[in-house]
């Protein structure tokens, strides 16, 4: 089992990762994680390369990300909350997925055969909302053809309690890994 990991966190010990790290500990199989903030992925540039041809045309990173996709059983978004959103630079990473948009609606391809399951871990201060964040996840997700998705994971006041001693989001996360192998039921 293969699991696939957009990390939107600039903080690598930050809240974020206490939820990632508690469903890395339980989680079966190898995993890939993408860190936003130290990839070398540019964002999408409409080049409209995609448009007409399979993949993108932007070298980096990115294209070790398209393979692994095409390869994982899982995928999980995890970030932060900026202003009630995923953030800026995740958005700007997973903006290079508009190629599987574009072979869907353009070239009317399937770009990738396999669903998987998608996960989506949220952290935030308390003073917004995880709606908007949650639904471009999944949207995000969609893309990618993951079709069968947990229930949102989130601790939503780290101004007052680290999402460490988040009682319910540790065990959110355990039973996302939980699920992701295939051993719980959301």
């Amino acid at each position: 089992m293969k699991t696939l990991i957009f990390s939107g966190s600039p903080r690598k010990n930050g809240d974020t990762m206490a939820l990632v790290n508690e469903f890395i500990n339980h989680l079966e199989g190898e995993y890939k994680i993408i860190d936003a903030y130290e990839c070398n992925i540019k964002p999408c540039i409409d080049c409209r390369y995609c448009w007409e041809n399979d993949g993108c045309c932007v070298n980096d990173e990115m294209q070790m990300v398209y393979n692994y996709i095409q390869e994982c059983d899982n995928i999980l978004i995890a970030s932060p909350l900026y202003f009630s959103e995923l953030t800026g630079q995740l958005l700007a990473v997973t903006s290079r997925l508009q190629t599987y948009f574009c072979a869907r609606f353009f070239r009317n391809e399937m770009p990738i055969r396999n669903e998987k399951k998608g996960g989506v871990i949220l952290v935030g201060g308390g003073d917004g909302s995880t709606k908007n964040a949650y639904k471009t996840a999944c949207t995000i997700l969609h893309h990618m053809n993951s079709r069968d998705i947990a229930p949102i994971v989130y601790s939503h006041n780290t101004n007052n309690i680290p999402s460490k001693d988040d009682i319910k989001a540790m065990k959110g996360s355990r039973n996302l890994a939980l699920f992701f192998n295939g051993k719980y039921r959301l």
